[in-house]
């Protein structure tokens, strides 16, 4: 059974950053494909980064690019959401999510392709 536990949430300033880490337990982390994805309040969750099972894949999107960047480490099973020059924007509640892969070099921000999700952290940015 996959368990997914987000950590690193809180609050920053705009301009600001946090570091989101996200600890895998489950099958083997080296076959499973990453994704964070954020939900605004009042508003849909969508794909924020993901990350191939080798590491050497990644994906962002366009709201997030050259200011996040996504990481892992198969050795620790976990996974990094670093974010720099934080706004208001990126206010939401955001997940990690997993999904077996035997490829090493699929990435997606597709919410239907991930199979296990965390139970989410919050982000705050204030102006």
């Amino acid at each position: 059974q996959v368990h997914l536990v987000e950590s690193g949430g809180g609050s920053a300033q705009a301009g600001g950053s946090l570091m989101l880490s996200c600890v895998y337990s489950g099958s083997t982390f080296n076959f499973v494909r990453m994704g964070w994805f954020r939900q605004p309040p009042g508003k849909w969750r969508m794909g924020v980064a993901a990350i191939s099972t080798d590491g050497l894949s990644t994906s962002y999107a366009d709201s997030v690019k050259g200011r996040f960047t996504t990481s892992r480490d198969n050795a620790k099973k976990t996974v990094y959401l670093q974010m720099n020059r934080l706004n208001p924007e990126d206010t939401a509640m955001y997940y990690c999510a997993s999904a077996p892969d035997g490829t090493s070099y699929r990435v997606s921000l597709i919410e239907d392709d991930y199979t296990d999700w965390g139970q989410g952290t919050q982000v705050t940015v204030s102006v």
